[in-house]
This record gives C-alpha cells, sequence and structure tokens, in this order.
C-alpha cells in the first residue's frame, strides 16, 4: 500500500462533497473519518483507493492511498479528476456572488463538482434515473450494480460493459427496470463492447458534439447526456432545464408560486455563464 498527501486550493470542502455521495447507498462513505473508497478500473483491473480529508475547507489536505504502486501517478491523475482538485473553486464563487444565488454559494462555499467514478457506468446510471424520483433511481442502481457487479473489501465494483452486453433484456426486467430502460442498457453497453461507441473519444469533444453522438442512441434523450456531461466528463457550463429537482429548487430558493417550466429555467441557466453546472450543483444541493 502508498499513499500520498494532496494539497488542493481552497475553498475546498471535502465534506460538503462526501454528504452528497453518501446518498448514494453503493458508495463506501465514512462521514465520520472524512473517508470514501473508491472502486476503480484501470483496464481490467479493479483497485480500491481510499481518499480521506486531514484538512479544512480553508486549507485542504487529503491522503490518497491503495494497492499498486506501480501505477500511483496514474491513480493520483484519475482521482484528482475525479474530485476536481485543479478547478480553483475561488473563482466560481466570485461569480457567483453578483448573482441572485450568492445566498446559496455562501451556505455550501467549497462543494466540489465531484465526478461519478466510471464513465460507462455514469451513463447507465443516467438511464436507469430517467423519469425516476432519486431515491427509486438509487435503489434501482444498487440493485443493478449487487446483481452484476462485484464486492471486494466492502466496496462494489461496478460491472463492465462486456458483461452487461453478454445479458437478455428480460435478465435486466428481472431488477424491476421497465423493458424500454432494460433495452436501452443493454444496447447501448452492446455498442460498446462492440467499439461502436468509444466513451473516452467523448472527453476530445464539445458539449454540443457528444449531444449530437449521444442522442442518436436509441433512449438517450437530452436530459441524460447533459447529466453525462456534468458528471462523466465535469462540463463546467451545463445546465438540464427540464430536470425536475431543479425546477422545484429554483421554486424554493425564489420562493415562486408555481413550479418554473424548462424554458424559464434554461433562461436562469444563460444567466449564471460560464459556470451553469455549479449553480445546478447548488441548487440540487439545497433541496437534498
Amino acid at each position: 500500500m502508498w499513499k500520498q498527501t494532496i494539497t488542493v486550493p481552497a475553498p475546498y470542502d471535502f465534506s460538503h462533497a462526501l454528504e452528497r455521495l453518501a446518498l448514494d447507498p453503493l458508495l463506501a462513505v465514512d462521514l465520520e473519518r472524512q473517508r470514501v473508497t473508491v472502486p476503480l478500473h484501470l483496464d481490467d483491473v479493479k483497485v480500491p483507493v481510499a481518499v480521506e480529508s486531514i484538512g479544512t475547507k480553508d486549507a485542504p489536505r487529503l491522503i490518497v492511498s491503495g494497492p499498486h504502486p506501480e501505477r500511483q501517478q496514474e491513480i493520483i491523475e484519475r482521482i484528482s479528476h475525479l474530485f476536481q482538485w485543479r478547478t480553483p473553486l475561488a473563482s466560481v464563487h466570485r461569480h457567483f456572488q453578483a448573482t441572485e444565488l450568492a445566498p446559496l454559494f455562501a451556505r455550501y462555499e467549497g462543494l466540489p463538482l465531484v465526478l461519478d467514478f466510471d464513465l460507462y457506468f455514469c451513463l447507465v446510471k443516467c438511464l436507469i434515473h430517467q423519469q425516476l424520483h432519486l431515491k427509486v433511481g438509487y435503489r434501482l442502481t444498487e440493485r443493478f450494480v449487487k446483481t452484476f457487479g462485484e464486492e471486494r473489501d466492502g466496496v462494489w465494483f461496478y460491472p463492465r460493459p462486456e458483461e452487461i452486453a453478454a445479458r437478455s433484456y428480460e435478465d435486466l426486467r428481472a431488477l424491476q427496470l421497465s423493458g424500454r430502460k432494460a433495452e436501452y442498457i443493454v444496447d447501448m453497453s452492446r455498442l460498446i463492447a462492440e467499439g461502436k461507441l468509444r466513451l473516452d473519444e467523448l472527453r476530445q469533444m464539445e458539449d454540443g458534439e457528444v449531444m449530437k453522438r449521444l442522442t442518436a442512441i436509441r433512449g438517450i434523450g437530452p436530459w441524460t447526456v447533459q447529466n453525462f456531461l456534468l458528471f462523466g466528463l465535469g462540463r463546467p457550463n451545463v445546465f438540464p432545464p427540464a430536470d425536475i429537482g431543479l425546477q422545484r429548487a429554483v421554486e424554493q430558493l425564489f420562493q415562486l408560486p408555481k413550479r418554473p417550466t424548462a424554458h424559464e429555467l434554461a433562461a436562469l441557466g444563460e444567466r449564471w455563464k460560464p459556470y451553469a453546472s455549479y449553480a445546478a450543483l447548488y441548487l440540487w444541493r439545497s433541496i437534498e
């Protein structure tokens, strides 16, 4: 096992990040120790990597530890990207100090945009969560991983696309997924397994290109792509106006007489450029 201490630009509130991650029953989060164990897939190797805070919001320091010392630098790079340690949140907060979201950014100062730990599974999770209440989405996602994934040392590793591609639609329907979602997930996994969809290539594309590429796939609509851009690729300026949670959060924050429409929310998102993703993140946090 190896350990490495990382210093992150302030403000960075790891406790806020862990509180969000703890909503997901699949994740190995220890709020008392301020620690999470990340299930990393490095090629075909499953690597549990622990990330623990030993600092504060204004002096953030974290310890990363794990096996495979020969791949330590690669692991640090992946973890840094997932937890967005190179994104200076101070500039994001300065931007929102002059907006109507200033109170929200003061309340959750230092909340980072933590990415889903696996690009393929981010897309699967987005498909599962379509048009579902958050808790129901998490329950179905947990069932999916505990059926097809693997647990090692108390950490759940997500199944790979090749494994789901070999499944039948009925295998997924048995988890109480709808027939259509079962088809969408299996078919999308088959595209990846056959090399017809390369998720790594999406990292190099502009947001609009990613939208065009993914919405060409049956079952993937704009909401799914927007969430993938946010939590899979970590894009800073994405705002899903059709998201019910965001509509609820805006209604509550601004004490509106009724829930805003997607059109009204899209107009708000334009006002929060170039950091609309953080507006979405902090609005979601306000109702969680």
